[in-house]
């Protein structure tokens, strides 16, 4: 079998120039729609729109990956999602973008990015052996992590020399280069028949029954949901904390400083992965992510904030790393994309609720007493994390879960024909 772990690197490139373009606008779009509107609202419905179509149509795009060409679902995902940001770009353009014109614009995104995903992830599994799982799992979280990690200092350094229409200049630069890696490994590994034989609704029931096979991972699967529930009210109210009583260059900063939490243990990840104790390290990181989140809601201050945020950080790769090794080498590879797709929409679920409600909690806070969003948006991030460290104790009680790391199934990938 012929070393693809070069291939890979190509894939994971392209995906992390991709997210740091993506998260150049994502910064750009929130600090615009917080200094129009004072709403933490507002922006937590902006991130909801540009989630929901993605979330919504990850389980048709997973039945996709295992049909069609992983790699051209890709390029395509990737090409027309800019398609969003232009008309963004356009409406800035001719003046102001109002709220409604950004939703359009993140929305239209949203449903090509919905492709990306499962192709992704199920690539990974086409190229790689069951040995470089773990590695490979360290550079993805790396990759997802940038947008968290590069994105913010530069849009926040960018904002004082420009606006937000050269942060979307950029991101829409960005799809070309990313489209054009994953032409080049497409080229390099041959492209996939189309399989037409199996009805779509079929496909989507094989891999669901696949899911179900393994009562852990579903376990693990429905586990995932809660926990996303609490981290993205962290997600959409640590931007209305900060900006409360700091700029866009401060903000861009200790976004940047807190993800170096991810890029430390990404690396240390990369480099050496996770050989064993996968549930435990899992249920600890969640805990942990739990009680500095609490911690990170207590103090008007930077110092403890930015503290506070990378040791919450740190967490993330290490239970992504732990939530995918147990996931991908225990389903088939044969369905992967569609478990993907089905894993995707099922453990994110939480983050629906998250986007509709904390916003509006926040901002409902902050009025009593004049406390303020940003008080608010404290409150509810503190309460939050104290739910996530309680639930993550779920994790060490079914024996299903523990189970997964006994006999993981023989799934690895190879490169296709």
């Amino acid at each position: 079998m012929k070393n693809n772990f070069g291939k890979f690197l190509i894939l994971w490139a392209g995906e992390l120039i991709s997210s740091i373009g993506s998260g150049l606008t994502a910064f750009g779009l929130g600090v615009y729609i917080f200094q129009k509107t004072g709403s933490a609202a507002s922006m937590a419905l902006v991130t909801l729109l540009g989630f929901l179509p993605t979330l919504i149509l990850s389980v048709p795009a997973g039945v996709l990956a295992d049909r069609y060409d992983r790699r051209l679902l890709m390029m395509i995902g990737d090409g027309f999602s800019a398609l969003g940001v232009v008309y963004i770009l356009i409406c800035m353009m001719r003046g102001e973008a109002a709220l409604w014109q950004i939703c359009i614009g993140v929305t239209v995104s949203a449903v090509f990015s919905a492709l990306l995903e499962p192709s992704f992830r199920a690539t990974i599994t086409d190229l790689l052996t069951k040995e470089e799982f773990s590695r490979a799992s360290g550079l993805v979280s790396l990759a997802g992590s940038a947008r968290y990690l590069f994105s913010p200092v530069i849009a926040g350094f960018l904002l004082t020399i420009s606006d937000v229409r050269l942060l979307l200049l950029i991101d829409i630069a960005s799809f070309f280069l990313t489209v054009s890696g994953a032409a080049l490994v497409r080229k390099g590994i041959g492209s996939k028949a189309a399989e037409k034989k199996e009805a779509f609704l079929k496909s989507l029931k094989d891999g669901w029954n696949a899911l179900c096979e393994k009562k852990g991972v579903l376990v693990l699967v429905l586990i995932s949901s809660g926990v996303s529930l609490f981290m993205g009210m962290l997600q959409i109210l640590v931007e209305p904390l900060i900006l409360s009583f700091e700029d866009a260059k401060t903000l861009g900063i200790a976004e940047t400083l807190c993800a170096c939490g991810m890029l430390v243990s990404s690396i240390l990840l990369g480099i050496k992965g996770i050989k064993r104790n996968y549930v435990a390290s899992l249920g600890w990181a969640l805990v942990l992510a739990g009680l500095f989140m609490f911690g990170l809601g207590l103090f008007e201050n930077m110092v403890p904030i930015c503290i506070f945020g990378f040791l919450f950080f740190t967490m993330l790769p290490v239970a992504n790393n732990c939530l995918d090794y147990l996931a991908r080498t225990n389903i088939s590879s044969k369905v992967q994309g569609r478990v993907w797709g089905l894993i995707g929409f099922i453990s994110q679920l939480g983050y629906v609720v998250a986007y509709a409600v904390s916003g509006a909690a926040a901002d409902a806070l902050g009025r009593i007493g004049d406390r303020g969003v940003g008080r608010g948006a404290a409150l509810v991030i503190m309460a939050a994390g104290i739910c996530l460290a309680a639930f993550a104790m779920l994790i060490f009680l079914p024996k299903s879960v523990r189970a997964l790391e006994e006999e993981p199934a023989d799934n690895t990938g190879g490169e296709l024909s």
